[in-house]
């Protein structure tokens, strides 16, 4: 019995030896495998502070080529989906590293020439009191497409013309910083480096409105303003024929060109502008390809380094005046002499739709678009043209069909026939105040203060 508990008693012993020794290699193991990940964690750690976020931004390039509808229906899927377990997902995000942010994004400064059908907008420039203007449509396109990260002063934001309710543009330009689809973090990608970068035009045209289309983009140095760094501005004003003596409304539009004092052209700002001479370097009357029951379409084309408030719409108000027939050509000289004709006399704009800012001339400026972007944009512009084409042929229609009426003025005959307006000469009517009367009433509501 003795030699029987001995034996085993040496086996349990030789048995917890070995455990021990098996327990040791193990540990010995564990403290190895421990070493080894505290090292790859350490090599991570140093990846992940000098992380640039590159493939995330590509992730963002892919997602902002697809159209708005796209956009939003992947966003309704991905709700959908992650709804559950948001939180636990935003615990696990790497500081920095959000995609709805683009604070890791190269930047370039980049000029935008942009075209709108100005009818239904409240002028360009957002800070109208209301809405929509172009201006904010095209920051929410920004925005859709990631394009931009920060307020305008950050962006360096300038617009060249900032146009007033109803007026076009086929021309306009602005500039602002955008992103990049180069590498070089942290730096603003140079005006000469333009292969391989984002299609712009194409991005922005998906997510506009029909009556906004960017229709080119080009580099430009950081320096630069798309409203100082313009060289001119050229208006359109599109009118019909009609009974108009174009001859005198030529002569009367050559005296125009040159350096002058505007203020009796233009609807006076005197709170903001002390300096009004402009100076206008071409007039012309140039016909158009449009034409109607034998009237044909005619457009004024005014150039100049820049302009007033109003001042085009004033000026072309003036020569209807002398293409009727109502004024001399010579009533231009009477107002352009601000020594005889200190205050501007009282007479309505000509109208805002028929207002077209032209082009917009920049030196060293280059605007390109990619061959897709260019065909999607004619695609686009003929597809406006016919539907517009399909409204006025519905006009048409009904201008015939008045024809086919009978006449019936005898419920009409005790009425009274509404009198034409007689005109009133210019150099007759009332007058506003003239500018220094303007600053004096300003100066004393200022002291009041």
């Amino acid at each position: 019995m003795m030699d029987y508990e001995s034996s085993s008693v040496s086996d349990s012993a030789k048995m917890e030896s070995e455990l021990i020794k098996d327990l040791h290699s193990q540990l010995d193991s564990l403290r190895n495998r421990v070493k080894e990940l505290e090292t790859q964690n350490a090599k991570l750690s140093a990846l992940l502070s000098n992380c640039s976020c590159h493939k995330m931004e590509d992730n963002v390039n892919a997602n902002a080529v697809y159209s708005a509808g796209e956009v939003e229906e992947m966003g309704k899927l991905k709700l959908g989906r992650n709804d559950g377990r948001r939180k636990n997902n935003s615990k696990g995000r790497v500081p920095g590293c959000d995609t709805r942010t683009l604070y890791h994004s190269s930047r370039r400064y980049v000029a935008l020439k942009v075209m709108y059908f100005g009818q239904r907008f409240y002028g360009f420039a957002s800070e109208a009191q209301m809405d929509p203007t172009v201006e904010s449509e095209i920051f929410k396109a920004l925005e859709k497409t990631r394009l931009i990260e920060g307020d305008k002063k950050k962006l360096q934001y300038s617009r060249c013309g900032r146009t007033d309710k109803g007026v076009s543009s086929v021309g306009q330009v602005i500039s602002l910083f955008l992103r990049s689809n180069h590498k070089e973090r942290g730096e603003f990608i140079g005006e000469e480096s333009y292969e391989g970068e984002l299609d712009y035009v194409r991005l922005l045209n998906r997510v506009l409105p029909n009556d906004i289309r960017v229709i080119g983009w080009s580099p430009a140095p950081i320096d630069f303003s798309a409203r100082f760094s313009c060289l001119s501005r050229e208006y359109k004003y599109l009118f019909w024929r009609e009974n108009l003596n174009i001859m005198a409304m030529e002569s009367a539009g050559k005296k125009l060109v040159g350096e002058h004092d505007f203020r009796n052209f233009c609807k006076m700002d005197a709170a903001n502008v002390r300096n009004y001479r402009r100076h206008i370097t071409l007039f012309e009357i140039c016909p158009c390809s449009e034409s109607f029951e034998g009237d044909h379409l005619l457009a004024m084309k005014i150039k100049g380094s820049a302009f007033l408030w109003h001042q085009v719409r004033c000026m072309v108000a003036v020569l209807f005046f002398i293409g009727e027939g109502l004024e001399s050509p010579n009533v231009i000289d009477a107002l352009l002499d601000i020594d005889k004709t200190q205050r501007k006399p009282q007479y309505k704009m000509a109208p805002e739709i028929p207002l077209v800012l032209q082009t917009c001339e920049f030196e060293g400026l280059k605007f390109m678009c990619s061959s897709d972007a260019r065909q999607a944009l004619q695609l686009h512009f003929k597809k406006e043209c016919r539907n517009y084409k399909l409204q006025t042929a519905i006009f048409h229609e009904a201008l015939l069909s008045c024809s086919l009426i009978e006449n019936d003025d005898s419920a009409l005959s005790f009425g009274t026939k509404k009198k034409a307006a007689s005109h009133v000469p210019l150099m007759s009517r009332p007058t506003e105040p003239s500018y220094e009367e303007r600053r004096t009433k300003l100066n004393a509501m200022g002291t009041q203060k």
